[in-house]
């Protein structure tokens, strides 16, 4: 099983009882990827309105996942922050604005020359290495990076598990890559291609599931599969 990466920071959560804690993320989830999708079909085939990633949009995207949950839901965090399983460690609170800045920058200047994978990776990857929040990072990240990624290709992709849902089922090879990334900045380049390999993987996988559901394929629990 993978070591779970997550975030402690100074900030003490509102909720303190586990089951409380549990249905209010599964809640908030819902609600996340709700405004997620709102999102991208409010860029798709609207080629009136181009798409730019704002520091807005993240901070809504964070605050859907941690309403309720944290009292910093929905703003950048004001103190340090570690990643437990990993030796990266996150920019100072003052810096995170302004990396934040250089995230959207980056996505917007690279929009009509990158794919949507490379963007996407690119996102999940620095939203990972800033670590803007007390909480909610990874998941805020995940939405964020399929916002850029579906919106990039112009489509509400169908089929499931959606690549969030797939990451969150086995975060190992997504800590990995992440890991990956980090190693090579450490070294002076800006290389997200293990984050780029998992992402291609899982839109197929996503995209498969839709086309299977299409033809009248159903998976079953036992694994068989019903025509």
């Amino acid at each position: 099983m993978a070591q779970d990466r997550h975030s402690v920071a100074e900030t003490a959560p509102l909720l303190q009882d586990p089951d409380e804690i549990a249905r209010r993320e599964a809640e908030n989830g819902i609600l996340q990827f709700d405004l997620a999708l709102d999102i991208i079909r409010s860029f798709i085939k609207e080629p009136e309105r181009p798409f730019r990633l704002r520091s807005s949009m993240i901070l809504n995207l964070h605050r859907a996942a941690l309403d309720g949950l944290h009292a910093l839901a929905g703003t950048w965090r004001n103190t340090p922050v570690k990643i437990h399983g990993s030796v990266h460690q996150p920019p100072e609170a003052p810096f995170v604005s302004e990396e934040i800045e250089h995230l959207c920058e980056y996505v917007n200047d690279n929009w009509s020359s990158s794919s949507a994978v490379q963007l996407a990776a690119y996102v999940l990857w620095k939203l990972n290495w800033i670590h803007p929040f007390a909480d909610g990072n990874g998941r805020t990240a995940r939405a964020v990076a399929y916002v850029v990624l579906s919106v990039k290709l112009d489509s509400l992709l169908p089929g499931a598990p959606t690549i969030p849902e797939q990451i969150a089922g086995n975060k190992q090879p997504y800590y990995d890559a992440l890991e990956a990334a980090d190693k090579q900045l450490v070294a002076g380049k800006i290389d997200v291609s293990e984050l780029e390999k998992m992402l291609a993987a899982m839109v197929s996988t996503q995209l498969l599931s839709a086309a299977k559901e299409a033809s009248g394929e159903i998976n079953k629990p036992d694994g068989q599969i019903l025509h």
